[in-house]
């Protein structure tokens, strides 16, 4: 950075509402400004829409030239890397960024200490060991021994250890980086082990599951000496109330106090309902948070029931 105004107070701090973030000319725009927190999320791909649209519902504001991997957050002295998901682990391992999104398949073969913060309840998938349907597998340790491809060598050389130890066998695992499920049907592999989703690809290979090696989703993690903590513990805060937000609505309505039981036993709240008595006496009125999914049954259940007035609400963000 040839040239760039940076107060003191800028490491490690977040900026209050309302303080003009400072500014920074910067050599080379594929940079970090010093004391930035340095926040690496998937660069392309599904896993990149879905993280973009969570940091916009979250109020994490930020503009990416094109072509560059490194963009600067608006209002926070965060730096945003974008990689390839299969590295971000390793990267913030290492200490080379403070904090970033991928998926807990990933951090588990890299073999890096990270923390994990929050399961951002996306992109959850299996790990699992795949053979093909005509060989009838029941037993996967009969596999043990055998030649399996995959692009998890370390996990599954750990699924595979205690097998071959009990059997006294060594498997043979073998490292490719795409199209993995072909290695059977091509005669170079007795199973893979792959990430499943659908199914979709892997019964098209005439491949099925014969044992799940692990379970994984999107996850938020951080390096372990992250000089960032307050801003790693606010993105942790915006992300779970983005998450709550889409996963519940507000529901209001008015209700007589005779028949308030049989209402609130249909909507306890995340955690209680708001109850406020009306003004005629014989009335409350209630709102609570319920299920998005459960919402258009709860309205009926309460109509029913007596209830009036019965509204929903959209939330755009909570702090629980």
């Amino acid at each position: 950075v040839s040239s760039a105004r940076v107060p003191n107070t800028t490491k490690g701090h977040l900026f209050l509402t309302g303080q003009q973030r400072p500014t920074f000319t910067m050599s080379n725009a594929n940079t970090s400004p010093p004391g930035n927190c340095k926040f690496a999320i998937p660069k392309k791909g599904r896993l990149y829409e879905k993280v973009a649209a969570m940091l916009k519902g979250s109020g994490i504001d930020y503009h990416r030239e094109p072509r560059l991997d490194v963009a600067l957050c608006a209002e926070f002295p965060i730096t945003l890397v974008f990689l390839p998901a299969a590295d971000i682990a390793k990267y913030v391992g290492e200490g080379n960024v403070d904090v970033g999104i991928t998926g807990w398949d990933v951090v588990q073969e890299s073999l890096v200490e990270v923390e994990r913060i929050l399961d951002l309840g996306f992109g959850g998938c299996k790990l699992c060991v795949q053979t093909p349907v005509a060989n009838n597998v029941t037993d996967v340790s009969t596999l043990a021994g055998g030649r399996i491809v995959t692009s998890f060598p370390e996990l599954t050389k750990k699924f595979f250890a205690p097998l071959d130890e009990e059997k006294g066998v060594t498997t043979k695992v073998n490292f490719v980086s795409g199209s993995v499920e072909a290695a059977c049907g091509l005669g170079l592999a007795d199973a893979v082990v792959d990430l499943v989703e659908t199914g979709t690809t892997m019964r098209a290979a005439g491949l099925e599951v014969s044992a799940v090696v692990l379970k994984t989703e999107a996850i938020l993690i951080s390096n372990p000496n992250s000089e960032h903590k307050d801003i790693v513990n606010m993105l942790k805060r915006r992300l779970e109330g983005y998450i709550t937000a889409t996963k519940y609505v507000m529901i209001s309505y008015n209700i007589s106090n005779d028949l308030l039981a049989g209402a609130l036993k249909m909507t306890p709240g995340k955690k209680s309902p708001n109850i406020t008595p009306l003004e005629c006496g014989e009335l409350k009125a209630v709102s609570a948070l319920v299920s998005k999914k459960e919402a258009n049954k709860r309205m009926d259940e309460l109509h029913d029931l007596g209830a009036t007035d019965i509204l929903t609400f959209q939330l755009t963000n909570t702090r629980m």
